[in-house]
C-alpha cells in the first residue's frame, strides 16, 4: 500500500513541477508567466470569457486570475470592454497581439500533449484520462466533506 501512495503522490508532484517548468521555461519569450498560459489559451479557444469563467475553467482562485488579467491587460494581450458591469463579470477578449501569442501557446500545447503522450495508443490514453477523471473526482468528494464538518 506504502508503494501506491508513494507512486500516486510522487508522480502527481512531479507531473506538476514538469508542467510548471515547461510552461515557464516556454514563456518566457514572451515575458511572460506560468499562469498568463491557462488564461490566454483558454481565451484563444472560446474567444470570449469572463474573469468568473477563466477561475472555473483554470481551477485558479480569485486572486490568482485577477492578476493575470491586470497584466494581461497592462501588457496588451486582452481587453475588458465592459465598464458597467462588475468587472469580474465582464467578458475578457484577446487583443490582435492576444491571438497571436494565444495561437503560438495553442501550437506549444499540441505539440507537447503529442511528446508527453508518445508511447500511448488512443486506447490507453483514454482509459488513463477517465481513470485521472475517477480520481479526482473521488479526491474532490473527499475534500467536500471537510469542508461541511467544518
Amino acid at each position: 500500500m506504502q508503494e501506491r501512495f508513494q507512486m500516486f503522490t510522487v508522480l502527481i508532484a512531479k507531473l506538476n513541477r514538469c508542467i510548471r517548468k515547461i510552461k515557464t521555461q516556454e514563456m518566457a519569450e514572451f515575458d511572460l508567466k506560468s499562469p498568463h498560459v491557462s488564461c490566454l489559451y483558454y481565451l484563444y479557444q472560446t474567444d470570449s470569457l469572463t474573469a468568473k469563467e477563466l477561475c472555473a475553467i483554470c481551477e485558479e482562485d480569485k486572486a490568482n486570475i485577477s492578476r493575470s488579467i491586470e497584466y494581461l491587460e497592462a501588457g496588451g494581450y486582452l481587453i475588458c470592454h465592459s465598464k458597467t458591469e462588475k468587472r469580474y463579470k465582464s467578458p475578457l477578449v484577446l487583443t490582435e497581439k492576444g491571438r497571436e501569442v494565444g495561437a503560438k501557446i495553442k501550437e506549444k500545447v499540441d505539440h507537447l500533449l503529442a511528446r508527453a503522450g508518445e508511447g500511448l495508443s488512443e486506447e490507453n490514453r483514454r482509459i488513463m484520462y477517465q481513470s485521472l477523471e475517477i480520481v479526482c473526482e473521488n479526491l474532490q468528494r473527499f475534500c467536500d466533506e471537510y469542508e461541511e464538518t467544518k
